[in-house]
């Protein structure tokens, strides 16, 4: 992880590509004291890392970091000027999301609302008699976003992405991962006292009983769904999380819920058996243990983790006594912060969501794009892409383990991928949605619900292969489950991309994420899908036995690493995001020496403060991963996080790179040069 249809590069673009280089890395930052070739990460961003110091703020500093906040300052700014001048809320989302935002923004009004935007869904609960009474007020939550154990949501078939289907999954634990309850470490001890104690706060500000036994319940309550869990690891095999059955096949393998029930009042409708003709159960055992607990489990103990669930869902938009507990537990126990971020900051991420994916992230992304969308930066990165596609052709073309036709698949898949460029071209109109901008919380739950039901309107739809599901704001890129690829606009500047910047700062920075993306639909996952993203087995099995083995050497590789002193690199849970980089990064240099070719500059390549291109694309590319990291943060990363830690996503891929070792003139025997380097693609 790091709409537009790819165009033919025209003969204007490759002479603006060919213009006066800038300036665009920070040379004079690099270390006199490690060599290139021993730690490139080091020599990059040594003296940086050693030089700042993080603010009592943020668990993390770095290059995306620094654009993250200067994209929600831009867009604070842009959000006061909508409150002060109403006149500019032309659009359903600019209406909806300045409201939004003002809510979040009065604290006054958030006290003086107290509980009763949640009030509902508490009375909800305390209403059950019996657990009779569970599948619907399961629904009742499920429809405003709280998964609580069940996740639902509607996407596009994995076996068949023309159509929509309703899937059901393992949710609702408050520790961050499964093994946090039954693990003896210190850290999963240190975070169980600290949830319970979050539990604790929760129920008792709320006027809720939560006495050391009713804690206790719950935890015994969660450590059974912990139990059925599956492991992170595991959910990356698409076939495992691949279930599907008709409403009474789920009562068969679950029995002790009324599904029937659930489903119909989860999906408001009386005219489809069941609910659904047809659903998606990503963990049958998950589910057949929910099922169990709803039989076996004291009412009262429902009842408490139910609470705990709602109030936790909207504790940071609540008042200050639940705003406070929750970043207790989420910013300091897990993460290490010392004081919350700047509440315009907090209040975006909580409208937006961590990749722009909550109902509003789209509005926050239509007053980005408003203040800030470059059509040089949209149009360069589609002609990167080119570059980038034709690389990545070019060596499935020349592989030497995949047979004919295993290669005529993947050259169709990678023909028929799709890029979104910048912002799509048409914004949500937000039809049925009324936000307050003096309820903060309810606005969550408003804004959730009505998601919910445009989820629910999906079931009968055909695909939308249009759709954004992540916001031009957002510092990142994705490969979709419809083989396509996402960059935002707000990606699409420096570090990343440069409009003055020389080709190889480019392609070492956005170049190398476009490479990553595209290597994500050919990854250990990505590889199981078709040319329309539908799960379909296209390899021959040896060619899948050779992918493999050059697989599980990337999982050596990466869990070789040791981050944090007594902590590895998890390199199954990585490996897809592992085989991104190491595969990407060589796709984006060989995309690069096509763009020489193309302006000319391969015959004679100028120096840029004293590097050659093919050192400045290594250059670039080891500062867009530059990053000062919490501690604790960092190991909530390796427990819980498919990305490996910076630093690795710069020295694994280039120590693996005979281009780095000629760039930078490395013997072997070098840190930076592998004795047996991984190619994946």
């Amino acid at each position: 992880m790091f709409p537009l249809r790819l165009i033919a590069a025209a003969a204007a673009s490759t002479l603006a590509l060919a213009a006066a280089p800038a300036r665009a890395l920070d040379v004079a930052s690099f270390s006199p004291d490690v060599q290139p070739c021993a730690d490139f990460y080091d020599y990059v961003n040594g003296p940086w890392v050693a030089r700042t110091e993080l603010p009592a703020d943020r668990t993390r500093i770095g290059s995306f970091d620094a654009l993250r906040v200067a994209n929600d300052r831009l867009l604070s700014d842009a959000l006061a000027e909508l409150l002060a001048k109403p006149a500019l809320q032309k659009s359903p989302g600019l209406k909806q999301v300045a409201a939004y935002y003002a809510s979040g923004m009065d604290r006054a009004a958030i006290e003086a609302q107290g509980l009763k935007p949640v009030k509902p869904l508490l009375d909800r609960v305390a209403a059950m008699k019996s657990a009779q009474d569970l599948p619907s007020a399961l629904a009742q939550l499920g429809r405003v976003g709280i998964a609580a154990p069940v996740g639902a949501f509607v996407r596009a078939d994995v076996k068949n992405t023309r159509v929509n289907v309703l899937t059901l999954g393992q949710s609702g634990l408050g520790l961050p991962d499964r093994d946090d309850y039954a693990k003896d470490t210190d850290i999963a001890k240190k975070l169980r006292t600290a949830y319970r104690l979050y539990a604790q706060r929760l129920l008792s500000s709320a006027g809720f009983d939560a006495t050391p036994a009713t804690i206790d319940a719950l935890m015994a309550f969660e450590t059974q769904l912990a139990d059925a869990t599956t492991p992170r690891a595991q959910l990356r095999d698409p076939l495992k999380v691949y279930n599907p059955m008709t409403t009474p096949e789920l009562a068969g393998k679950a029995p002790g819920l009324a599904w029937d029930a659930y489903l119909k009042a989860l999906t408001r409708s009386d005219t489809r058996p069941g609910g659904v003709e047809r659903l998606i159960v990503a963990q049958p055992e998950f589910m057949a243990r929910v099922a169990q607990m709803a039989e076996k489990v004291p009412l009262a103990t429902w009842q408490t983790y139910l609470r705990v669930r709602v109030l936790e869902n909207s504790a940071a938009r609540l008042p200050k006594a639940f705003a406070e507990a929750d970043f207790d537990y989420r910013g300091v126990a897990i993460s290490g912060l010392e004081q919350p971020m700047p509440r315009n900051e907090e209040v975006i991420q909580l409208i937006g969501g961590r990749t722009g994916g909550s109902p509003l992230g789209l509005a926050l992304g239509e007053l980005f794009v408003s203040k800030a969308f470059s059509p040089e930066a949209q149009r360069r990165a589609t002609l990167l892409i080119g570059d980038v596609k034709a690389a990545m052709k070019t060596r499935i073309q020349n592989l030497t383990w995949m047979n004919p036709e295993t290669k005529v698949k993947a050259l169709e898949k990678l023909e028929a991928m799709q890029p979104k460029i910048g912002a799509p071209q048409t914004w949500p109109k937000y039809e049925g949605m009324t936000l307050d901008p003096k309820d903060f919380a309810g606005n969550q739950l408003r804004a959730a619900a009505w998601f919910h039901g445009e989820q629910i309107k999906d079931l009968d739809r055909p695909s939308d292969r249009t759709r954004w599901t992540m916001s031009p704001y957002i510092v990142n890129a994705q490969a979709g489950g419809l083989n396509e690829i996402t960059f935002p606009a707000g990606i699409l500047q420096p570090p990343f991309f440069d409009a003055k910047a020389d080709d190889a700062v480019n392609y070492g920075g956005i170049g190398m994420v476009i490479g990553h993306e595209i290597v994500h639909h050919f990854d250990d996952r990505g590889r199981q899908f078709d040319s329309i993203g539908s799960l379909n087995d296209w390899w021959t099995a040896s060619d899948a036995e050779n992918y493999t083995a050059r697989a599980d050497r990337v999982v050596a590789l990466y869990e070789s690493y040791e981050p944090v002193k007594g902590t590895h690199i998890n390199g199954r849970l990585t490996l897809g995001e592992n085989i991104s980089d190491m595969a990407g990064m060589p796709i984006a240099f060989d995309a690069l020496q096509n763009a020489l070719r193309r302006t000319g500059q391969d015959k004679t390549p100028d120096k840029i403060d004293g590097f050659t291109p093919e050192q400045r694309f290594f250059l670039s590319n080891a500062m867009v991963w530059r990053n000062k990291t919490r501690e604790a943060a960092l190991l909530n990363q390796l427990r819980t996080d498919p990305h490996s830690p910076g630093k690795f996503r710069v020295l694994a891929p280039m120590s693996n790179m005979p281009e780095f070792a000629k760039a930078f003139s490395c013997k072997a025997g070098d840190a930076m040069v592998a004795a047996d380097p991984i190619k994946v693609w």
